[in-house]
């Protein structure tokens, strides 16, 4: 007799990262329901990608200020999650009898989810970050894993080689079987770099966790410790290269550019998809956006609900914010409800959901490239208010 709730794959969406290194933007909300692209949060890309994927199962593992992600996932109805059997399950650390702790790493959060998963009884789990922007077919990884009788198969993206020390290195054989695991290598034998996107089989990984949780000097990490337990086992580890469009949004800087990226039209980034694999958010219920006769808009995204009297040049104005006559945007990202008054400038810098730029201030200044790898992006945190004619340097972050 088949099982009522069985599913062939389960995903498991790490979403409980504090994003410390976002500063002001991360204090109240975890890292994955930061505002993205004018209408989106971070996490819509990871739930999009499963359902357009066929996966229709997924737990949602939250931790750090977890009350705006859990109320922005609601019942998953945006992305078709809202099912009977299967659906989009928030998935925080819990009491279990007298006991109970934090998630104390990736590799723990599934280990104490383990009787949700069993629910499911699928043969295979999809493990995700909840931060990263990309388009990707997990259906297609699925059956890579399959064909190849892999136990683990990894997502691999190609990095520079001066880039790879700050990954997890996968280094491969001619058929991309992993022989070698390197995290973060101060000297890198190779260039794929690990997205934190793994399928294992259920069997296999649920023996694995039991036997780390066990380990009191374990790190309790996939990437420092099932992994390379795992090669050490003799596994059959194999890595899936992803050639898409895909960027870890850690810290302030790749934040704005993955922002400035949905203005290039040769990034590869895309989130409209063909019809059938977009990205897909939770509605804001705005009216329509406003431009008014006396603003100038160029290269930009103007997204419901927003007016603008002033200049918009190079920059993404989100649902619900405000750009007020005589001002300049030019190269910043505008987050929803966020309110710029009159005469105000916001060059190269990201404005917090319902911030305030009072008349006249300047936030921020133009730029022509990064210094050391980094932008020097401005940074006004939520519902902070810059007064009349105040003044935010580059790089610096108000909260």
């Amino acid at each position: 007799m088949k099982q009522r709730n069985k599913k062939e794959c389960v995903a498991m969406l790490l979403a409980g990262g504090q994003g410390t290194r976002l500063g002001v933007l991360t204090r109240d909300v975890a890292k994955p329901a930061v505002p993205f692209g004018g209408k989106y949060r971070i996490i819509d890309f990871p739930l999009s990608n499963c359902i357009n994927s066929g996966i229709d199962t997924v737990g949602v593992l939250t931790q750090y200020q977890p009350f705006e992600l859990n109320q922005y996932i609601g019942n998953g109805q945006p992305w078709d999650l809202d099912r009977l059997s299967g659906g989009v399950y928030v998935l925080p650390p819990y009491m279990r009898g007298a006991a109970g702790e934090w998630y104390k790493g990736t590799a723990n959060a599934i280990y104490q989810n383990i009787a949700f998963i069993d629910r499911f009884n699928p043969e295979y789990v999809l493990v995700l970050s909840g931060d990263h922007i990309y388009r990707m077919d997990y259906d297609a990884m699925l059956h890579h894993h399959k064909k190849n009788e892999a136990d683990c198969t990894i997502a691999v993206f190609d990095v520079p080689m001066e880039e790879a020390s700050r990954f997890g290195i996968m280094n491969t054989n001619e058929d991309g079987s992993v022989y070698e695991f390197e995290e973060k290598p101060k000297k890198p034998k190779g260039t794929k770099a690990s997205m934190g996107i793994y399928i294992f089989n259920w069997s296999l990984l649920r023996r694995y966790l039991i036997e780390d949780e066990a380990d009191p000097a374990s790190k309790n990490d996939f990437g420092k410790n099932i992994i390379p337990k795992m090669l050490a086992d003799g596994c059959k580890l194999w890595s899936y290269r992803f050639e898409g469009y895909w960027k870890d949004v850690g810290t302030i800087s790749s934040l704005w550019e993955a922002n400035m990226d949905l203005l290039d039209e040769n990034s590869g980034i895309n989130i409209g998809g063909d019809g059938s694999n977009r990205i897909y958010a939770r509605n804001s219920a705005e009216p329509p956006q406003y431009i008014s006769s006396s603003a100038t808009v160029s290269h930009a995204i103007i997204s419901e609900g927003a007016t603008v009297y002033g200049e918009v040049r190079d920059s993404i104005i989100s649902h619900g914010a405000h750009v007020g006559a005589g001002c300049r945007i030019i190269g910043s990202v505008i987050l929803p409800g966020a309110y710029v008054a009159n005469g105000a400038e916001v060059l190269y810098s990201i404005v917090g959901e319902n911030a305030t730029v009072g008349a006249g201030a300047v936030v921020g200044a133009v730029q022509t490239a990064a210094v050391g790898g980094e932008w020097q992006i401005a940074v006004v945190g939520p519902g902070v208010k810059v007064p009349d004619g105040g003044k935010v340097n580059p790089a610096e972050m108000i909260g």
